[in-house]
């Protein structure tokens, strides 16, 4: 079966999400990836990928969202989304030429509603759509926010055939056809023995905007070595050692680090409890981000702190907690990626099944007296 795969650009989570499964899937499947932003740069070197807008936040000089920024980055894309500008009609174009016949979307919008405009079927692969398919389950500061987003995305997505949700929290479906799986184990991840390090593994998603000048000297405080990424910065400095990109290197690094200070992605937090790590969450402002960094706080693997005013009695706070922290990753710890392409696969030949029967009941019928072919269901007397 011919399949588009879209990935949300923004960040690398999905990106890393979707190369856990891929393999397998590729296997019994042509698939073609529709992404852009960090997603394209992750992806097109190792798969058929297609380039394609994305939305993303935009910072100011705080290292938060900018609103005003954001929305005016935004205006463009968003406009060619809702109302069916020259990106969208490429992405129909793509897929149209490609000969797809379903797509599975990990947050990625253009895929999703090209798919409902061309009649093809959708199963729907994240993280964020916990918000949005499963009983609410925020706290009360983010309840409010939490319902909004929740409306906001099942606007913008829809709702799918089959949703697929992969998530280091348990949480209850509220909606039919929907499962959910622990946090997605590359083959590298599970490859690799974690050890208990004397450093703290610092990552930033997009450091080059939030590695300010107090987080900088946050960390240069502490009496411990820090390994970061995620910034531009290069080489080692008093205790820092700024690294560069490297997905190698990175695993081993999360594998064999004491814990984990990071901005609060799923896919990471997953990865951090699977290895035994506790986790400090300097989570943006999105409210996935603060849903995840208050569920590992209810967890027991880490704490939250807040990214504009971390300080280094944060940290120390933090890790006086060590012990208790990582006494309770194995009770959370969790592979969901056998069962994720177990249900893909099932969804797949479900859906396709359909697919193909429509298509097929299309295309059978009788030629009328202009010689044009009618359907049957047409041709018979009422």
């Amino acid at each position: 079966m011919r399949i588009a795969y879209g990935v949300m650009g923004y960040g690398r989570g999905h990106a890393m999400r979707t190369m856990s499964v891929l393999p397998s899937l590729m296997k019994q499947h042509e698939i073609t990836v529709f992404a852009g932003g960090d997603a394209y740069d992750v992806l097109a070197p190792l798969f058929p990928t297609v380039r394609i807008p994305t939305i993303g936040y935009v910072y100011n000089s705080r290292g938060s969202h900018s609103l005003p920024r954001s929305m005016a980055r935004n205006l463009a894309p968003m406009a060619d989304l809702l109302w069916r500008g020259h990106g969208s009609d490429c992405v129909d174009r793509e897929i149209k030429s490609r000969g797809i016949d379903l797509v599975i979307s990990d947050s990625e919008a253009w895929t999703h509603r090209a798919a409902r405009r061309l009649g093809l079927p959708r199963i729907s692969f994240d993280h964020i759509g916990i918000i949005a398919y499963c009983k609410p389950h925020f706290p009360a500061d983010l309840w409010l926010s939490g319902m909004r987003d929740a409306w906001g995305y099942r606007q913008l997505m829809g709702v799918p055939e089959r949703i697929l949700l992969s998530s280091f929290y348990p949480a209850e479906p509220a909606y039919p056809n929907t499962s959910i799986v622990g946090p997605m184990l590359r083959d590298e991840i599970k490859r690799i023995k974690p050890q208990n390090g004397d450093y703290l593994l610092a990552y930033f998603n997009k450091g080059d905007h939030q590695y300010l000048p107090h987080i900088d000297r946050a960390l240069r405080l502490l009496d411990m070595p820090v390994v970061v990424y995620g910034t531009p910065l290069r080489g080692q400095v008093e205790n820092l050692d700024f690294r560069a990109p490297s997905n190698e290197w990175f695993v081993h690094d999360l594998a064999h680090c004491r814990a984990v200070l990071s901005t609060a992605g799923n896919q990471l937090i997953g990865e951090a409890i699977h290895f035994g790590k506790p986790f400090l969450a300097l989570p943006e402002q999105a409210f996935e981000q603060r849903l995840n960094a208050y569920m590992i706080e209810r967890m027991g693997v880490g704490m939250r702190a807040e990214l504009g005013t971390l300080t280094p009695s944060d940290i120390d706070r933090f890790l006086a907690q060590y012990d208790y922290y990582q006494s309770n990753t194995s009770m959370h710890a969790g592979d969901g990626r056998a069962q994720a392409v177990q249900t893909l696969l099932r969804d797949i030949d479900e859906l396709g099944g359909s697919q193909h029967r429509k298509i097929r009941n299309r295309g059978v019928g009788v030629r009328g007296k202009d010689g044009r072919r009618v359907p049957l269901a047409a041709a018979r007397p009422a």
